[in-house]
């Protein structure tokens, strides 16, 4: 199988551990691409949920992946969140291309990326919470609850739909909230000169370029795999929001964003590669 070449990749919200992961989906996408960088950006590992007892081989696979790619050579940071917080104690360790952090700040193209969970925006969990993992609990069971109500509307032949969107929808709360939470972070971003904040934590994927008094800046979320099944993928200086149930059926939809970018940037961009390549075959001569 061919390989995608990516410079980075991020995914978030996978919730190893809990039954609404889509880890075999997660494995072949994975299994799809060859990225210089991984960014893990929180709640991979569901450990608020975590039961001895539901902790199936695609979910291990998904790991024994990740630790893969690492030994073979891709850069992988795994920065915290809060389900899989008690990984925080671990902060600022690196083992090979293994790095656990609680942010993290890339350079891409003479750009300057900011990657966080997001989590700290959340009041919820700062103050309360025995209520947020109550409320993780109770998204799980609605997860699981969904995949009957669309598998009976698959034979019924009629088209899926999200219970847990349409709640979130429905409540002008939980709105204002995912609201609040982009345009603090983006305002966070835009006072530090970011060019990129790029959060998980709220399981919404988007990609956005907010400008305010203040200044520009791209607001991206890598959403989940738990309903959305996102991801990011930054390459030839673009962002581009990865969405498995899609993009799984255009194998070569990658080829056709090439055909959206400057001639001049892109042959920059191959000169600049053979350049780095030819410099590091050249012979050491004494």
């Amino acid at each position: 199988m061919r390989k995608r070449t990516l410079e980075v990749v991020v995914i978030s919200d996978v919730h190893l551990g809990t039954f609404g992961c889509h880890a075999e989906e997660l494995l072949t996408y994975l299994n799809s691409i060859n990225p210089k960088q991984l960014v893990l950006n929180g709640d991979i590992i569901d450990i608020w949920q975590f039961n001895k007892r539901y902790f199936p081989k695609s979910h291990m696979k998904v790991l024994r992946k990740i630790i893969g790619m690492a030994a073979k050579g891709t850069e992988v940071f795994y920065i915290t969140g809060n389900h899989d917080e008690v990984l925080r104690k671990f902060s600022d360790t690196t083992m090979g291309n293994l790095h656990v952090c609680n942010k993290l700040v890339l350079s891409l193209d003479g750009k300057k990326a900011w990657f966080f969970h997001g989590d700290v925006f959340d009041l919820s969990i700062q103050n309360m919470k025995w209520l947020a993992k109550l409320g993780g609990y109770g998204y799980d069971l609605l997860i699981v609850l969904n995949r009957f109500v669309n598998l009976a509307l698959h034979w019924a032949g009629r088209e899926k739909f999200s219970l847990s969107k349409k709640i979130k929808n429905s409540i002008k709360g939980a709105t204002r909230y995912v609201g609040d939470f982009e345009r603090t972070a983006i305002d966070l971003a835009i006072a530090k000169r970011y060019d990129y904040v790029v959060c998980g934590h709220i399981h919404l994927p988007k990609k956005e370029v907010v400008t305010t008094p203040n200044g520009t800046c791209t607001y991206l979320n890598s959403g989940d795999w738990v309903e959305h099944l996102t991801a990011l993928e930054y390459s030839f200086k673009r962002w581009k929001i990865y969405r498995y149930n899609h993009d799984r059926l255009s194998p070569f939809f990658a080829d056709e964003e090439l055909k959206q970018l400057d001639i001049h940037e892109l042959i920059a961009s191959i000169a600049s590669e053979k350049k780095a390549s030819d410099t590091a075959e050249e012979p050491l001569i004494d």
